[in-house]
């Protein structure tokens, strides 16, 4: 005989705000009476009035016990090509009962990179260290969007290093087919 999956629900007074195409893929009891809501968009994580976009995570790791999230910021500089980035403080939540959040979260964190490269800015600026190049998919949105991450110690005003990192975005979306 063949079980029937039981879905666990999400009691109504702990449900997010959702989207009109937003539906909840997992949840879990966090400490202090507190949820942890994984939308097809993102992660709504204790406190925050508003989640977490898939793209916006830079990374998440699973204790076995704690989830820890770093989220990106995204640094002004101008460029309309590509976003820089730079990590917000990890947000630290101990899961009571995780069921399928960690699994959930890092299977759509991963699913939202469609392109990662690391290039050295060494050889062609002279500044020690390299940037990241990444294409995101971003829930509802058409195309990739485009952002780098500089290694720490990299000062993206240094003289070449924006050229240099305008053409590797260039480079990046020729290879995936995306125009501008």
């Amino acid at each position: 005989m063949f079980g029937v999956f039981k879905r666990r629900k999400l009691p109504a007074g702990r449900r997010p705000s959702l989207g009109a195409d937003e539906r909840v893929v997992a949840w879990a009891g966090a400490t202090g009476d507190d949820v942890v809501v994984v939308t097809n968009h993102g992660v709504w994580l204790p406190g925050a009035g508003e989640p977490l976009g898939w793209h916006e995570i830079h990374k998440a790791t699973w204790s076995g016990r704690q989830l820890s999230v770093i989220a990106a910021r995204e640094v002004p500089v101008g460029d309309d090509a590509y976003a820089v980035m730079e990590d917000r403080p990890p947000i630290v939540v101990t899961l009571l009962d995780p069921d399928r959040v960690p699994e959930q979260v890092r299977v759509r964190v991963n699913k939202s990179i469609a392109h990662t490269s690391h290039h050295p800015l060494e050889e062609i600026t002279g500044v020690k260290g390299g940037v990241r190049v990444v294409g995101r998919r971003v829930p509802g949105v058409n195309g990739l969007r485009w952002t780098v991450r500089y290694d720490e110690g990299v000062d993206a005003a240094a003289p070449g290093v924006a050229e240099h990192t305008a053409e590797l975005v260039a480079w990046a979306k020729s290879g995936v087919g995306v125009v501008g």
